[in-house]
């Protein structure tokens, strides 16, 4: 993966867009790095996605969920072509069903 890699990761607990950032010393990242400083973006409507209020991270590589073959130079915002729109509804809605799930099983332990 290289600067400017667009991919779908969990950040704080929700899924995002991200933007692959160099690191300090300059090499690409690997499999085996133990974090990513990732640049994150949040939806902003169809297609479109702007810089979050928080627009920097640093992300384990177990927490991406997939990469796209395309890279931005923009840090800005970000328009992703329909198809990685759409897969990316799919993992949100995927990712709020489990954390939903996940809940209710916490709370019926409750009771």
């Amino acid at each position: 993966m290289n600067r400017g890699t667009v991919a779908i990761a969990v950040v704080q607990h929700q899924v995002m867009i991200i933007q692959l950032v160099t690191a300090a010393s300059g090499y690409s990242h690997h499999r085996r790095d133990q974090w990513l400083d990732v640049y994150t973006y949040t939806p902003f409507g169809d297609h479109l996605f702007l810089a979050s209020s928080v627009p920097q991270a640093r992300i384990a590589p177990s927490d991406l969920l997939t990469v796209f073959p395309f890279r931005t130079t923009t840090t800005d915002m970000i328009e992703l072509p329909a198809q990685a729109y759409q897969e990316f509804l799919q993992l949100k809605a995927k990712h709020q069903k489990k954390q939903e799930n996940l809940w209710r099983a916490w709370k019926a332990k409750l009771r």
